[in-house]
């Protein structure tokens, strides 16, 4: 069995090695395979699994506020996309065109959906006439095609990803930003509450923004290796798609107005960040509120009789917890050893393990183990139920704990552009940093630190020096680092 345990374990130390630690967990606790196809992922039950919860959470959060599902076709005329060309130009390089349809020649090219903004705009010309039609809050679960260039790393970085795009109009720009700040809301508490991983929030630049929005707001996570991870933005459109697909209504003032837009969205990278965050040595990490599993019960035997009492005693624990809402699952594969059993549930991340065997069940306990730091405890059969309900709420807030401090461990403030640098050089995770405001200043930065600037916080700080490029009076402290 050690033999088997080599081959599915983990073969690298996280700070060892990373990056091959990270694809070692997605590969080898079957979240996701490579595709035959360059730049594509595959993305396997166990991982559909958790992007299954993070969808049904996310989603529910979203009908309530007042928002509808809808699908648009994943092709797209060029003659649309060329409607909002500055938006469209920054996409150019990654797009996938259709340009045949079996030994037909398509007279217009159609382009693979890089996003949704411009077929779902000219729907929205359509649909929107009056202020009675607003707002219109739509949101799509779908998928968007974009040839990646960068180099593909599962989750983060694939030429497809699954991904959830809401698209809103609405009668003012008051009403727009309002939604703008309650879908950031929404993710940050999706983020920290759900995934336990904390975040920074704040504005892009101008130089970093969607291209087409009046302004972005971005949420960005720390991952272990001091690299920065854009989670998810959320963007005020302002007019600027209304007024070139004619997204026009008549008002209450019987004149007619242009509407107001917000799109937002967060994608299959948040499972990456939950990878990255919380896995250990042994593989995958899970906070329970997005584990497919939440206890997986091992029972051990020795004989036939021994299997008869203890998988029974097992399999009224698994109902009684299913009746609690809890996500319960009964390894019984004798071809498997408990050890075996044992890190095969650790690799896969699952929060909880129940180990129950001849002795414990003959002093009517169970063996109760924590993912996460890994301590046994033993619990008397009848509360089960509350201690299982109990761990897995502490472990959702101790990882998020955990990650927080990190978090803050890896924030740091340079006090001159040698120390910027320096932090950047060593992957320290964020720097704060005066910053004047010129793009030239920031493209210096990132030219000669490979570091963007990653946001300007909401909660605005105040900067203690001069900007640190230019020695200009500076206007922001800004965050730079280096990022996915």
């Amino acid at each position: 069995m050690l033999s088997d345990r080599r081959e599915i374990g983990i073969t690298v130390r996280k700070g060892n090695d990373f990056s091959e630690w990270y694809t070692q967990v997605v590969m080898k606790a079957e979240l996701a395979d490579y595709s035959p196809a360059k730049g594509f992922m595959i993305l396997r039950p166990y991982g559909y699994a958790i992007w299954e919860r993070i969808q049904k959470l996310l989603d529910r959060e979203i009908k309530k506020l007042g928002h509808q599902n809808i699908y648009f076709p994943v092709l797209i005329p060029e003659s649309l996309l060329a409607k909002e060309a500055d938006h469209f130009a920054g996409f150019i390089p990654e797009v996938f065109w259709v340009t045949s349809a079996g030994d037909t020649t398509l007279g217009e090219r159609l382009a693979a959906r890089p996003t949704s903004e411009s077929i779902a705009y000219a729907s929205f010309s359509k649909w929107i006439k009056s202020w009675r039609d607003l707002p219109l809050l739509l949101n799509c679960w779908n998928s968007v095609l974009r040839a990646e260039i960068k180099g593909t790393k599962p989750f983060i970085r694939t030429s497809e990803f699954l991904w959830q795009e809401g698209h809103t109009a609405h009668e003012n720009e008051a009403d727009a930003e309002e939604e703008v700040f309650r879908i950031l809301e929404l993710y940050r508490s999706l983020m920290e509450k759900v995934l336990a991983v904390p975040v920074y929030v704040g504005y892009k630049s101008e130089k970093e923004k969607f291209v087409g929005a009046e302004y972005t707001i971005t949420l960005e996570a720390l991952m272990p290796d001091g690299r920065a991870l854009q989670m998810g933005t959320s963007h005020n459109l302002g007019q600027n798609f209304s007024k070139p697909f004619e997204i026009r209504f008549l008002g209450k003032d019987n004149k007619e107005h242009y509407a107001w837009q917000t799109s937002w969205g967060v994608s299959w990278r948040l499972i990456g960040s939950v990878i990255m965050t919380h896995g250990d040595d042994k593989g995958l990490v899970l906070p329970p509120r997005i584990a497919p599993i939440h206890c997986v019960i091992v029972p051990i035997y020795y004989n036939k009789t021994d299997r008869q009492e203890i998988m029974s005693e097992s399999e009224r624990i698994e109902e009684s917890l299913k009746s609690r809402k809890v996500r319960t699952h009964t390894d019984n594969r004798d071809h498997y050893t408990p050890g075996w059993k044992f890190h095969h549930w650790e690799l896969k991340g699952v929060p909880l393990r129940i180990e129950i065997g001849p002795r414990d069940l003959k002093a009517r306990e169970i063996v109760l183990v924590r993912r996460d730091h890994g301590k046994k405890v033993r619990v008397k059969i009848d509360s089960v139920e509350t201690a299982v309900i109990d761990s897995l709420r502490d472990m959702q807030q101790h990882l998020y704990e955990l990650a927080q401090a990190s978090l803050r461990e890896g924030t740091t403030e340079a006090e001159d552009y040698s120390e910027l640098s320096s932090s950047i050089e060593k992957n320290l995770g964020f720097v704060k940093a005066a910053w004047c405001g010129a793009e030239s200043c920031e493209e210096q930065v990132k030219n000669e630190t490979g570091a963007d600037i990653r946001l300007i916080p909401l909660a605005k700080e105040e900067a203690r020096t001069a900007c640190l490029v230019c020695g200009k009076e500076s206007k922001h402290l800004v965050y730079f680092a280096k990022a996915y």
